[in-house]
């Protein structure tokens, strides 16, 4: 017991694949003086029976940057480390069954050659040269990723565990955690060996994650979501064809993914393994009847192969080998999901130096990027890349059990499915509705979910197509694009109402609360009676976040972000609020109605209120509108004429109804988002990410540098300012045809990649297909010619001039 480690700089719990590569990255970035704890062996638990897989392929930005440095990383580190690994590099084939689908691939090769990956289209006689045991006769097409193969998990884990010992890391084996307590800004770890003090704590915990995830709470945490899911795959006998093409051809076959079948295919030796994701998929550990184990270390469910009959035949007609020799082994393991299927990465929500990187789906391919990813946040505070697409404050309140169940089941059911911009989820709905929910539904209302909130993307009309089935294309046409040019229409011409919950809202007062501010935003605090837009910056420049502050006092202010904001942005607040200044978080309590159009002062005045209407832009006050109390803030997303009504919930209805009687048509948010685009308005985690500083974002009116407050990223923004950026924001006007372009769709000019887009959508206002956009800083100028890649076909696009395509005076916005 002499050589137990009693103090730690970081302690991670959970000896799996991602908190080995945690402990791995951290000591490569100096911080050696930190301890993994896991209860039993390395590897015990989903990284124990994991299938090994590494593909590069992804069509989320932020997932594809993990899974390329994996793949590099693994590629050098038997060498590195002396530790010897099986990484069999066999390339891999997707199959494509349809347009829709090679149209997916190609904005995945897309992605990937811009971040320099050797991902190409195949024809359907490339694959069968690639796999002469494939058959091919209804296939459209498929996908290669040459990078993609398989590795034992067990030796990539234990290779990373020997990198952070030699660097002189610890790794406590045989060792649970069993609780921890904050004491101060440090927590002491609890073992069955003795108490560990340390500075910040991370939970690798895996399928355990949610039980560790518990200790927490008492410190502000919340109940982890996630689900455990059930994953079978088999291996089959040694497979005769299968040796003579190996031996004959000194390689392996390529790892095979039948995507629209939903089901992988890898050589295994001289045999198969057949890995489905069925729809008739099945959760462990959710009933009372089924409880989760203390420990459940290197075991499996029982075999229940039955429940994959339809992807066994439909695979052995694929490739009938398959089905020539029987079954040699099944794995039937525990893999955890979170409610999209996407990992949690980074600060604990609600509690102060904790973290998380758990809830892996595909922890062995996504392992080594995730393990760099958290060793940034906990050394530096932030990563080299946006991850909001994993963050762990991306959920909020409303992921009940019953949410993660149902959306684990789900995303896990349809694990390859293809994501169409149109189209939405129905598991797991309703978790939180607007004060008039009823009516907007009532009025036709096609809904969407933006953190957990009901919101309106479009109104039907009697007879418009409303299936599922009418969602499945890339294409902006379909039953919704009338109705949204209707709506948009309506905002321009008369009009419309926007019923928006679920605005994330703080109240911040207390002496110090203005200084507070000054010191955490880039700009400048609006006076009394006024509101701006505030952006905080990350310690490199970069855009963290935009707040919309509302000043009623010279020590009490509203902030209002977006949605999905909620948690990540209440901690951008939070984190050091000083004494004396209380930061009230009043989301819930209060919704909003955007009002806007030319026509807008009458519709309001119709309403009935005591309003000052001739109040100008940017400015807020309370007022009674329907008999009901609301704030007034004189803004518009949508760039026309308008008010934004804020009431309490209850007050609502009366608002909503007053406001559809005096003649204001509903709108949803693919109309607002075309009316936005229109502005040049940037959207959260799209337009603004910590992928860009605020110059290269076009943000720089909103930087006073010269203000003596000393705000995160002065310093690196000062620098930025006398070198130069390297990027340029630029709104462009893109001959886009069928398809609007999506975001981190590639930019050419001279058969060179000079940038990418960040937003995409059609302008109904001004009748073209618009893209913002981040470009090389040199072409970002008026009337260039470039070409964006919109899946796989380089559309001719024209930057515009800096100002808002429609309205470029703001004469309307003002009015």
């Amino acid at each position: 017991m002499s050589d137990f480690p009693t103090t730690a700089r970081v302690v991670i719990i959970g000896g799996g694949v991602v908190g080995v590569s945690t402990l791995y990255h951290l000591a490569k970035a100096g911080w050696t003086d930190c301890v993994l704890l896991e209860k039993n062996e390395l590897t015990a638990g989903s990284t124990w029976h994991a299938a090994g897989n590494c593909p590069s392929f992804s069509t989320s930005w932020a997932i594809m940057n993990m899974q390329r440095y994996s793949l590099g990383l693994y590629a050098g580190l038997a060498e590195e480390v002396d530790y010897p690994m099986n990484y069999h590099v066999t390339g891999s084939i997707r199959l494509a069954h349809d347009k829709n689908r090679m149209l997916e691939f190609e904005r995945a090769r897309t992605m990937g050659r811009y971040q320099g990956l050797g991902i190409e289209m195949m024809s359907v006689s490339d694959m069968k040269d690639a796999y002469p045991f494939l058959e091919t006769h209804d296939l459209a097409g498929g996908l290669w990723d040459p990078d993609d193969g398989d590795i034992d998990p067990a030796q990539l884990t234990q290779a990373l565990a020997k990198g952070a010992r030699d660097m002189g890391a610890s790794v406590q084996r045989f060792c649970p955690a069993t609780g921890v307590t904050q004491v101060g800004d440090e927590w002491i770890v609890h073992t069955d060996k003795g108490d560990i003090r340390c500075e910040k704590v991370v939970n690798c915990a895996g399928y355990y994650a949610q039980r560790v995830g518990e200790w927490f709470k008492p410190y502000g945490g919340r109940t982890v979501p996630m689900t455990v899911m059930s994953h079978q795959y088999f291996l089959t006998e040694e497979i005769p064809e299968l040796k003579e093409w190996t031996e004959a051809n000194g390689r392996k076959v390529p790892l095979l993914r039948d995507v629209d079948s939903s089901y992988y295919l890898r050589q295994d030796k001289h045999g198969l393994n057949l890995g489905p994701y069925e729809r008739n998929c099945k959760a462990h550990w959710v009933t009372p009847e089924d409880p989760m184990p203390e420990d459940f270390s290197f075991q499996l469910y029982p075999d229940d192969l039955e429940r994959l009959e339809w992807y066994i035949e439909d695979a052995m007609a694929r490739v009938p080998i398959l089905g020539s020799q029987g079954v040699g082994r099944v794995i039937n393991g525990p893999i955890p999901y979170a409610p999209d299927g996407l990992p949690l990465i980074g600060p604990m929500p609600g509690v102060k130096n904790a973290y998380e990187g758990c809830v892996f789906t595909f922890g062995i391919t996504q392992g080594g990027g995730a393990g760099k990813v958290l060793a940034e946040w906990i050394t530096e505070g932030e990563t080299e890349w946006d991850m909001w697409a994993v963050d762990s404050r991306r959920y909020t309140d409303y992921t009940d059990q019953d949410y993660c169940d149902r959306k684990a089941m789900e995303v896990y059911g349809h694990e390859y499915a293809m994501h169409f911009p149109h189209h939405e989820w129905p598991a797991g709905r309703d978790k939180k509705l607007s004060p008039v929910h009823d009516k907007v539904i009532a009025a036709g209302g096609m809904m969407g979910a933006y953190n957990g909130w009901e919101r309106a993307n479009w109104f039907a009309q009697p007879g418009d197509d409303t299936s599922h089935e009418a969602t499945q294309t890339w294409e902006r046409q379909g039953p919704w694009a009338q109705r949204i040019r209707e709506e948009a229409e309506a905002v321009r011409d008369h009009c419309g109402v926007l019923d928006l919950p679920g605005f994330s809202r703080f109240n911040l007062t207390g002496d110090g609360a203005a200084e507070f501010l000054r010191g955490k935003i880039t700009g400048g605090l609006p006076k009394i009676g006024r509101m701006n837009l505030a952006y905080f910056a990350d310690n490199r420049g970069r855009i963290l976040t935009e707040m919309s502050v509302v000043r009623h006092a010279e020590e009490h202010f509203t902030l209002i972000t977006a949605a999905s904001a909620q948690w990540h942005d209440y901690d951008v607040l939070n984190s050091d609020l000083p004494g004396g200044v209380e930061l009230v978080d009043h989301t819930k309590d209060f919704s909003t109605l955007i009002v806007t159009g030319p026509k807008a002062r009458d519709v309001m005045i119709q309403m009935g209120t005591d309003a000052d209407l001739s109040l100008g832009w940017l400015t807020h006050q309370t007022a009674q509108v329907a008999g009901q109390e609301c704030a007034l803030l004189r803004v518009s997303f949508a760039g026309e004429l308008g008010w934004e009504i804020h009431a309490k919930n209850a007050n609502m209805p009366a608002l909503y109804d007053a406001v559809i009687a005096a003649g204001a048509k509903p709108f949803g948010m693919y109309a607002l988002n075309s009316l936005r685009i229109e502005k040049g308005y940037r959207a959260w985690k799209g337009d603004l990410s910590t992928d860009y500083s605020l110059l290269e974002a076009g943000l720089e009116r909103f930087v006073k540098l010269d203000k003596p407050q000393d705000f995160p990223g002065k310093a690196a923004l000062q620098n930025e300012k006398q070198q130069g950026r390297k990027k340029a924001f630029a709104s462009l006007i893109v001959e886009a045809g069928a398809y609007d372009a999506p975001y981190m769709s590639t930019i050419w000019h001279d058969g060179v990649v000079v940038g990418e887009t960040t937003s995409g959508d059609f302008g109904y206002r001004v009748g073209k297909s618009i893209a913002l956009a981040m470009l090389r800083p040199d072409l970002a100028m008026p009337g260039t010619e470039v070409e964006v890649e919109i899946f796989g076909q380089r559309c001719k696009a024209v930057v515009q001039d800096d100002q808002p395509l429609w309205d470029p005076k703001n004469e309307r916005l003002r009015s």
